[in-house]
């Protein structure tokens, strides 16, 4: 983990291209779940009432940050925003990702396809123009994927959207414990 850590690290000091950087951080965590990483079994534990957020790094400046999502199966989120870039790479279990077109004014949101994610595969799950979507544990043991953003993701404020009316609710993920 501390060599991603020192690669995201050196990446967002040497460029601000978020095309860039998230396709070498996909890369290196990529790499990193084909390692024999493991995470500590108390950043593996679901909730029941909602997936969780577990901080594994968060930059000084707030710049970027690691954590670990964990769904319990069938759990989803609600479609949302993330108003930085992001990668996801699935340390156990599936998810089912819905994306949307971003929208640029009011109505209904445009559904653009789905895709899931299995064990060992990284996606681009966000770029500032291309970033709303909902996830969805889709495997019958808990969901846990290891994701790297351009923010202190657990602090930012972020978009909700109603799928159906297009309208915005803001809110701040948080973080929580193991």
């Amino acid at each position: 983990m501390q060599a991603l850590l020192d690669d995201v690290a050196s990446i967002v000091d040497t460029t601000d291209d978020q095309y860039e950087i998230t396709k070498l951080v996909a890369e290196r965590l990529s790499a990193l779940l084909d390692s024999d990483y493991r995470l500590l079994p108390e950043l593996t534990r679901p909730s029941a009432d909602h997936h969780v957020n577990y901080p594994l790094h968060i930059a000084p400046d707030g710049s970027w940050s690691v954590a670990v999502v964990v769904w319990a199966p069938g759990q989803r989120t609600p479609v949302h925003g993330h108003e930085t870039w992001g990668v996801v790479g699935i340390y156990s279990g599936s998810e089912r990702e819905i994306r949307y077109a971003k929208p640029t004014g009011p109505g209904p949101l445009t559904p653009m396809g789905e895709q899931v994610w299995e064990r060992g595969q990284v996606t681009v799950c966000c770029t500032t123009d291309d970033d709303v979507h909902a996830v969805v544990a889709a495997a019958d043991e808990p969901t846990i994927g290891i994701h790297v953003y351009g923010a202190d993701i657990g602090t930012i404020e972020r978009r909700l959207y109603d799928p159906a009316t297009g309208e915005v609710r803001w809110f701040v993920g948080g973080w929580n414990t193991p």
